[in-house]
């Protein structure tokens, strides 16, 4: 069996110990990916204040940054957007960000859609309001 840790050169720099994603036989299991930008900490879309704390953000900038940084993963490993196969979702503000991720999610995702669970979760690693958990085949 063909398997390995990849690495992107494209996607936000890990918070962790843990690969951006990892192959096994022709799956490829995607670590939580969030709207960082590479090389930096900035997070599109949020408002810090100065003791470093979210001050207001704006999930439909996150919500594209993230699919910007699992589709960089995905087209960088070897498979590609239309072939993720399932789909988790952590959304720190259901009520308020549902609806617009929903919408925005839509945009990206034609038919045929990956499975999709959406959870709200308390917190995040770094004050992001939104993270994805993908699966994709790869060849």
């Amino acid at each position: 069996m063909n398997e390995y840790e990849f690495h992107s050169s494209k996607a936000p720099e890990p918070v962790g110990a843990y690969p951006h994603a990892r192959r096994v036989g022709n799956l490829l299991f995607l670590s939580g990916v969030g709207p960082r930008q590479r090389g930096t900490k900035v997070i599109p879309g949020v408002n810090l204040n100065s003791a470093g704390e979210v001050e207001s953000y704006d999930i439909a900038a996150q919500c594209h940054s993230v699919f910007q940084n699992v589709r960089a993963i995905v087209d960088e490993a070897g498979s590609s957007w239309d072939k993720i196969v399932d789909v988790t979702v952590y959304l720190t503000n259901m009520k308020r960000d549902f609806p617009t991720f929903n919408k925005i999610y839509a945009e990206y995702f034609l038919e045929p859609r990956p499975c999709r669970t959406t959870v709200e979760v308390g917190a995040l690693p770094t004050p992001i309001a939104i993270e994805l958990k993908c699966i994709a085949t790869i060849e």
